[in-house]
């Protein structure tokens, strides 16, 4: 016996073959259609879990604080290695060092390189072995003495910095001639951290004059 063609109630009628095939792809793209979208469902609940065990999962906490720097030390082995005095700054205990090495190769320099107390830039003092009287011009980008000013018996040159950023973000530089030497006091720093430093290097100034005298 044969099977009647079912009766579609939207089209009061039996459905023709075209109209069948065009149900079952419609039904078959809007099931591929949802299946996508809990895929992409899936896969976003896969990647948000693997961020969180990242990020719970990796130790946390702050690295562990930067060695100070033994000023003294450094210049102790500079001295040996390099059969000469250098200096070590009296500075206040409160100037963090955030650096102290031999810089440069033509023009060496012992620099120790300090962050003061209560100011927000940094201070320089740099002893350049064996500099000539322009080697702090050199240094500065050509910045000119402004002025000469005494400091714990010790005159210094004082230079007049017009243009900050073109010498480095300096602001302000003292030097002064030490035996063979040349110490340069210079940085983002204001004048009265400037005449500190230098009072920190007086005693040191004099014994490396009175040292190229002997």
């Amino acid at each position: 016996m044969a099977v009647e063609p079912r009766v579609v109630a939207e089209l009061g009628r039996p459905e023709t073959p075209d109209e069948t095939a065009a149900r079952k792809a419609e039904s078959s793209r809007v099931y591929r259609g949802s299946q996508t979208t809990r895929n992409l469902i899936a896969a976003l609940l896969v990647t948000v879990a693997v961020v969180a065990v990242v990020i719970f999962a990796v130790p946390r906490g702050t690295p562990p604080p930067r060695a100070a720097i033994d000023v003294t030390a450094v210049a102790a082995s500079v001295e040996s290695a390099l059969d000469r005095t250098v200096i070590v700054p009296d500075a206040p205990a409160e100037w963090s060092v955030n650096g102290a090495a031999v810089e440069g190769n033509a023009s060496r320099a012992w620099t120790i390189v300090y962050a003061p107390e209560g100011e927000t830039g940094f201070l320089r003092i740099a002893q350049g072995f064996d500099a000539d009287a322009a080697w702090p011009a050199r240094v500065l980008n050509g910045a000119a003495v402004h002025e000469t000013v005494t400091i714990d018996g010790i005159e210094w040159d004082s230079y007049q910095i017009s243009d900050p950023e073109r010498a480095g973000n300096v602001s302000a530089a003292l030097s002064t001639p030490a035996g063979t030497d040349v110490v340069l006091i210079y940085g983002s720093a204001s004048d009265a951290t400037l005449r500190t430093a230098a009072s920190a290097v007086a005693d040191d100034v004099r014994a490396l004059r009175e040292e190229s005298n002997e």
